[in-house]
């Protein structure tokens, strides 16, 4: 797994999940979890032994049907293993191709005996993401994983909506999904952004609607 200098905090947080599901009542707590959801519990008691797949494949949901990983094309497949990341309350940050187990827990999770996560993330995944040598940072992270550790530099994206009457609002429902398509579009580019307007470029290309909205801010503007 790539960022060795991750490696302690994911061992101690790994222990530690590990530790609170071999207990369902204590698992379920930790975790927000339904009755209904023992297999949850079930993927972080086998943590140590479970089989892996590379990250780009093993998470899912809005982000990542947007982002379309299957339609990649062979190219685009190895652009988004050397480039993109992902944040992980468990692995702090994971490269798309690091192999990576089935888990259960989010960056509002707070382990017994321990601090919280953005706590224990913070100090090490700081400096970690600050000795990357990778150009511009376009962070697409929410909120609760950007406070594991901050992108000084990195371009953000917001997504707002915009009402007939003109006014905005910050949307929740798309906000996944059209950072899904900011990410694709970054991967499907041969250009290589510097700034937050060369960002906008990029995306205005794949059909987004966006615009510089601060010297390392994009907003991606939807129809309400």
């Amino acid at each position: 797994m790539s960022l060795l200098g991750l490696t302690d905090t994911r061992r101690r947080l790994a222990d530690a999940l590990v530790a609170v599901s071999a207990d369902d009542g204590a698992g379920r707590a930790a975790l927000g979890l339904s009755e209904g959801q023992a297999d949850e519990l079930d993927r972080n008691r086998a943590l140590w032994t479970a089989p892996t797949r590379p990250a780009l494949e093993r998470y899912t949901g809005v982000l990542y049907e947007a982002l379309d990983v299957p339609g990649l094309s062979k190219a685009q497949r190895a652009k988004a293993d050397a480039r993109l990341a992902i944040g992980s309350a468990l692995f702090g940050v994971v490269r798309a191709g690091d192999p990576i187990p089935a888990y259960r827990l989010s960056a509002g999770s707070k382990l017994p005996g321990l601090r919280t996560l953005a706590a224990e993330w913070r100090p090490a995944l700081a400096a970690e993401l600050a000795a990357l040598d990778c150009g511009l940072i376009v962070d697409l992270r929410s909120g609760g994983y950007a406070a594991l550790g901050r992108v000084d530099g990195g371009v953000t994206a917001t997504v707002v909506t915009e009402r007939a009457d003109g006014s905005r609002a910050v949307v929740s429902h798309f906000n996944k999904h059209h950072k899904g398509l900011l990410a694709r579009a970054l991967v499907a580019t041969r250009a290589e952004p510097m700034d937050a307007r060369a960002v906008v470029r990029i995306a205005e290309k794949a059909g987004l609607r966006a615009e510089v909205s601060g010297p390392t801010e994009v907003t991606i503007v939807t129809a309400g």
